[in-house]
């Protein structure tokens, strides 16, 4: 059997998949037949843990969590299924394996394939999304997958990017939250406190993300515990009887 390499940016996206508290920048072994790498926010990142992971045996690529909705139609927890990722030049998913996942998948998602594309930073306004939409045609953005799918092209690798929307065109993260967050997309809390008391970021803001978060951390939790075999993740989230296995 093959060896899917899951490639996830932020921790709160890799527990969609395993509980157990991955180390950062590691492969981790979770079983025969999948290995995750929690990389951080952006392309580079996200092409070092697709090295890794191909290293470390991979055959197969994924490129795993939220997007940003370029599409006014995508709310929150909306799943994209991309056909292709735009990053310069069209980049295709493997269709077989994406049809095959999408099968398994329930009813009630609500699922959507088209474009997405990849960005080298974070969307923060409405106008900065029309723009990429109306420049590439895709429906939803992230800043990952566009890395992962070039170094599964380059290596020969099927790929394949599972993304669920956590906020839609018309509300962004704030640019003044960007420092207030660890490359693993956690909180820094001594940065983060400051915004707050000195009237620079609402707590309504930091509620709407964090609503957007649960609803997309449902759908990417739904896709696992449905279509885990297609990804070669175990439902029950147990790499092994001792915890995860690091190479």
């Amino acid at each position: 059997m093959r060896e899917v390499g899951i490639i996830t940016a932020m921790r709160v996206e890799a527990r969609c998949i395993t509980s157990l508290r991955l180390p950062f920048n590691q492969r981790i072994s979770l079983g025969e037949s999948a290995a995750i790498w929690l990389c951080g926010m952006g392309e580079e990142a996200a092409r070092e843990a697709a090295a890794g992971l191909k290293m470390g045996g991979a055959r197969a690529l994924i490129s795993f969590g939220f997007a940003g909705a370029l599409d006014s139609s995508l709310r929150p927890g909306h799943l994209i299924l991309p056909e292709s990722i735009h990053a310069g030049q069209s980049l295709q998913v493997d269709l077989s394996w994406r049809d095959s996942l999408r099968q398994c998948l329930p009813a009630h998602l609500n699922v959507t394939g088209g474009i997405l594309a990849a960005s080298r930073g974070m969307l923060t306004s409405a106008i900065a999304k029309h723009e990429l939409a109306q420049a590439t045609g895709a429906c939803a953005v992230d800043m990952e997958s566009g890395a992962v799918a070039e170094a599964a092209a380059h290596a020969g690798l099927p790929f394949l990017a599972i993304r669920a929307i956590s906020d839609p065109v018309d509300f962004s993260p704030p640019p003044v939250l960007l420092d207030a967050v660890r490359p693993d997309g956690s909180a820094d809390l001594v940065r983060l406190l400051p915004l707050l008391v000195r009237g620079s970021l609402a707590v309504g803001t930091l509620l709407r993300l964090a609503m957007g978060s649960r609803a997309a951390r449902s759908t990417l939790s739904a896709v696992v515990r449905y279509a885990g075999a297609e990804m070669g993740v175990r439902t029950r989230n147990s790499a092994s009887p001792h915890g995860y296995v690091s190479d």
